[in-house]
């Protein structure tokens, strides 16, 4: 099993950054490793939603099909993730507002097929790529965030 925890502060209020991070359309402007969004399910955000997204690490692309478990909008959301060769992933995102600004705390946790032998492996062939990606991302955000404001 392998976490990342990224976090960034963002000049925008806290229901512009839930908006913008919880929109499947939006998702392809800022985080940096996805492709497409390949499915989203009609109709609002809810627990139970479900989407499909085509990812790359390393150029290599997959997809993972994520189901929202826990929503607590504006705040809170948690999605978990299959992918291939039994994958699992789970994401939180936390938003909280702090001094005028909003706080978004990310956190993914994810394991890797083939058990021991595999989380070796990723660790090898990923080093810290993830959380690479994770910052990278949160700083894409909040560049177009507060470019908007």
């Amino acid at each position: 099993m392998a976490i990342v925890i990224a976090s960034i502060d963002i000049d925008a209020p806290v229901q512009e950054v839930w908006d913008t991070i919880m929109s499947p359309a939006r998702m392809t402007e800022w985080v940096t490793i996805v492709d497409r969004i390949d499915h989203v399910d009609p109709g609002p955000l809810r627990p139970g939603f479900r989407m499909s997204q085509t990812l790359h690490l390393r150029g290599v692309p997959f997809k993972v099909h994520w189901k929202l478990e826990e929503l607590d909008a504006p705040r809170y959301a948690r999605w978990e993730g299959a992918g291939p060769a039994r994958a699992k992933a789970v994401t939180e995102n936390r938003l909280s507002e702090r001094d005028g600004h909003t706080h978004f705390n990310y956190r993914n946790e994810f394991r890797t097929p083939f058990g021991p032998l595999g989380a070796a492996a990723s660790r090898v062939m990923m080093g810290g790529i993830p959380e690479k990606e994770a910052n990278a991302s949160l700083r894409r955000l909040r560049e177009i965030l507060e470019a908007a404001g």
